[in-house]
C-alpha cells in the first residue's frame, strides 16, 4: 500500500497506477499500443464507405468492435494522463504525456471515419439497422452521436481538426497545467504551490489569508500576459470551430454535449442570477455583520467564523466520515466507496508539482476510477473527498454500460457527487451536539453551496461575455480583469471590498481552459441535488436508494428527463430550479435566526 505520513493527518494514501500500467516503458502498454493501431487499420479497411451496406447484426457488430479499439486508447491515454497529473512539473511525465496524445491521435484518426458515416445514414436506414438486438443496444450511444449531425464539417476537414488538435487545443491546455504547476506563491520565507496557497484563504488567522490573497494576486498578475494569450487563442480557436460548425452561440456545443436544451440551461442562469440578493448579497452581508465589519475584503470570503476552532481531520477520520454517510443511506453505495480506499485508488498528499484541485478520473469500465484529491485535514477537504467518491461510485455503477455508453453527460455527472457531499454533511450536522458548532457548520455548508451554485454561474456569466466581446479582437489582460472584477461585484454582492490585485484571480480557473462553458453543471447538479434531496427527507418515493442506485447505473443512456422521473422532478420546470435554490435560501433564513 502506497502512503506518505503527513504531520497531523496519519497515513494519507498515493494512488497505484499499476491496474492500469506498470510503468511508462511497460511491455504490455508498447504491445496494447501496437495492436491497437493494427485494429484501427483493419476496421477502417474493413468498414469504410461501407455502413450503409451492412446488415443490423453487422452494424451492430462494427460499433463493439469501434468500442473494443476505443477502450484500449482510453486506458493508454487515461494512464499517462493520470501520471502526468501526479507531478506536473516532471518532464519526463510530460513528454511521456504528449508523446501518447500524438501516438493515439494517429492511432484514431483510422477509426475517425465511423462517427462520420454514422451521421451520414438517413434516419430511416439508421431505424432499420437499431431493429436488430446487436445495434439496438447501442441506440443511446447513437442518439447523442447524431445531435451533432448538423454541424458535422467533411471527412477531411474532420480528420484535419483531429490531427491538429495535439498541436492546438492539448498544447495550450498543457501550457497552462504547466505553468500552474510552476509557479510558486512567497509567504514567510516560503514558497507555496497555489493548492497551497489558496487553501490558506480559508486559515483561521486573518494575516494568513491576507498574506495569501496578496500573493497569489502578485503572482498572477505577474504571469497574467501568458494566461491572457492562452484564453484569447483558445477562444479565437473555439469562434473559428463554431462558425464552421454553424453553431449558433459559444456555449451551444457544451450544451449539446451535456445532453440538454438551451432553454433548460438559460432558465438555471436566470434563477440563480435572479436569486443572486436573497443568497449571496445577504449571506455575505451577514457575515459581515458577524465579523463586526461593514465590508468583508475578498480574503474572509471563505475565512473561518469567530469561534470556528478550524478543526482538522486526520485521512481515517476523513474515510469513517465519509463512509458512515454513505452506508446510512445505502451499505451498497458505502461497499463500492469504501474499494476506492482499500485499494490505492486515491491520490491525496500535497506535492509540489501535483496538479491542483480535485477530480475523479474513470478510466475504462475494464478497470476502475481513481481520484485526486490535496487533502489538507479541513472540514472542507472531507466534503471534496466526499464529492470526488460520489463520482467515482458513480463511474464504477455506470461502467455496466460499456466503454461509449458508461459516460455521463456533466450535468448529470455532478448528481452522485453534491449528492454525497448533502449525505456527509447531514450525517455531520446530525451528530453536532453544540449549538455554536452547529452554526459555524450551517454556515461553511451555505458557502460551500454558494461557492457551487452563485460562484459558478458567475464563471459563466464571465465565460459568455469574454467570448462574446473576444469575437471584436483580442482582449488585453486588463480589459479581462474588468470583465472579472464586474462580475464578481454583481455575484457576490455590496458586502465584499474586492483590492485591485484581485483582477487577476480569473487566471488560475482550469475550466476556462479545459472544459469551456463546464461551470454551469455544477450549479445544475447542486439544484438538482437539492431538489433530489428534499424528496428523499420528505421521503415520498418508495425505495429511494434502491431507485437512486438505478439512476446512476443508466450512466448516458438516459437523459436528464427520463432520469428524474421516478422521483417527480422535471428539470424544464422553472420552479424546479427555484425548488433548489430555496434549500440555500432556508438555510440562511436560520442561520439569520441564530
Amino acid at each position: 500500500m502506497n502512503h506518505v505520513v503527513a504531520p497531523d493527518l496519519g497515513a494519507v494514501p498515493e494512488w497505484d497506477l499499476s491496474d492500469l500500467y506498470a510503468s511508462p516503458d511497460c511491455p504490455k502498454l508498447e504491445a496494447d499500443l501496437a495492436a491497437v493501431a493494427d485494429s484501427a487499420k483493419a476496421f477502417e479497411s474493413a468498414f469504410a464507405g461501407r455502413l450503409a451496406g451492412l446488415s443490423g447484426a453487422e452494424f451492430g457488430g462494427a460499433i463493439a468492435e469501434y468500442e473494443r479499439i476505443s477502450e484500449v486508447i482510453y486506458r493508454a491515454m487515461s494512464f499517462a494522463q493520470l501520471l502526468y497529473s501526479a507531478d506536473v512539473s516532471n518532464p519526463d511525465h510530460g513528454r511521456f504525456y504528449q508523446g501518447m496524445q500524438e501516438r493515439v491521435t494517429e492511432i484514431s484518426t483510422h477509426t475517425l471515419f465511423f462517427t462520420l458515416e454514422i451521421n451520414r445514414l438517413d434516419d430511416a436506414r439508421l431505424a432499420e439497422l437499431l431493429a436488430t438486438p446487436e445495434a439496438g443496444r447501442y441506440a443511446s450511444w447513437l442518439r447523442d452521436l447524431r445531435v451533432f449531425r448538423p454541424h458535422q464539417l467533411s471527412d477531411e476537414l474532420e480528420k484535419m481538426l483531429h490531427e491538429l488538435h495535439v498541436v492546438g487545443t492539448a498544447a495550450w491546455n498543457r501550457l497552462f497545467d504547466e505553468t500552474m504547476a510552476r509557479l510558486r506563491f512567497p509567504l514567510d520565507g516560503e514558497e507555496l504551490t497555489s493548492a497551497q496557497a489558496l487553501n490558506l484563504l480559508s486559515d483561521i488567522d486573518p494575516a494568513k489569508r491576507q498574506a495569501a490573497a496578496k500573493s497569489l494576486g502578485k503572482v498572477l498578475g505577474d504571469n497574467a500576459p501568458l494566461f491572457a494569450l492562452i484564453t484569447n487563442t483558445l477562444a479565437k480557436e473555439k469562434e473559428i470551430d463554431d462558425k464552421w460548425r454553424k453553431y449558433p452561440r459559444p456555449q451551444s456545443y457544451r450544451n449539446l454535449s451535456n445532453q440538454v436544451e438551451d432553454h433548460v440551461v438559460d432558465a438555471l442562469v436566470a434563477a440563480v442570477k435572479g436569486a443572486f440578493e436573497p443568497l449571496s448579497h445577504r449571506y455575505y452581508a451577514l457575515k459581515a455583520k458577524w465579523f463586526g465589519v461593514e465590508q468583508l475584503d475578498y480574503w474572509d470570503r471563505n475565512a473561518p467564523l469567530p469561534g470556528d476552532v478550524d478543526r482538522r481531520f486526520t485521512w481515517d477520520q476523513a474515510r469513517d466520515t465519509v463512509l458512515g454517510a454513505y452506508g446510512a443511506f445505502s451499505p451498497d453505495l458505502a461497499a463500492i466507496g469504501k474499494r476506492f480506499f482499500d485499494n490505492n485508488w486515491i491520490d491525496a498528499p500535497v506535492r509540489p508539482g501535483k496538479s491542483p484541485g480535485a477530480f475523479a478520473h474513470p478510466t475504462v469500465p475494464s478497470v476502475h476510477p481513481y481520484l485526486l484529491v490535496n487533502y489538507q485535514g479541513r472540514t472542507r477537504d472531507v466534503m471534496t473527498l466526499a464529492h470526488e467518491l460520489g463520482h467515482g461510485v458513480h463511474q464504477v455503477l455506470a461502467g455496466v454500460q460499456g466503454p461509449l455508453m458508461a459516460d455521463t453527460p456533466l450535468t448529470l455527472a455532478e448528481t452522485a457527487s453534491v449528492f454525497g457531499e448533502m449525505l456527509t454533511f447531514r450525517a455531520m450536522l446530525a451528530g453536532e451536539t453544540s449549538a455554536a458548532n452547529r452554526r459555524i457548520m450551517l454556515a461553511s455548508k451555505v458557502e460551500d453551496m454558494l461557492n457551487t451554485v452563485v460562484r459558478q454561474v458567475a464563471f459563466f456569466e464571465f465565460e459568455s461575455r469574454l467570448h462574446d466581446e473576444r469575437r471584436r479582437g483580442e482582449l488585453s489582460p486588463e480589459h479581462i480583469g474588468e470583465l472579472w472584477m464586474r462580475v464578481q461585484s454583481e455575484s457576490l454582492g455590496p458586502a465584499l471590498r474586492f483590492s485591485d490585485e484581485y483582477r487577476h484571480y480569473w487566471t488560475y480557473i482550469p475550466h476556462f481552459v479545459h472544459s469551456p462553458f463546464y461551470v454551469y453543471a455544477y450549479a445544475f447538479g447542486d439544484c438538482l441535488v437539492n431538489s433530489l434531496y428534499s424528496v428523499y427527507a420528505k421521503g415520498t418515493v418508495p425505495d429511494f436508494p434502491a431507485k437512486y442506485m438505478e439512476m446512476l447505473k443508466a450512466g448516458g443512456t438516459l437523459r436528464h428527463k427520463e432520469l428524474l422521473a421516478p422521483f417527480g422532478l422535471d428539470a424544464a420546470n422553472p420552479d424546479f430550479w427555484r425548488q433548489g435554490l430555496n434549500v440555500v435560501i432556508g438555510f440562511i433564513d436560520e442561520l439569520e435566526a441564530m
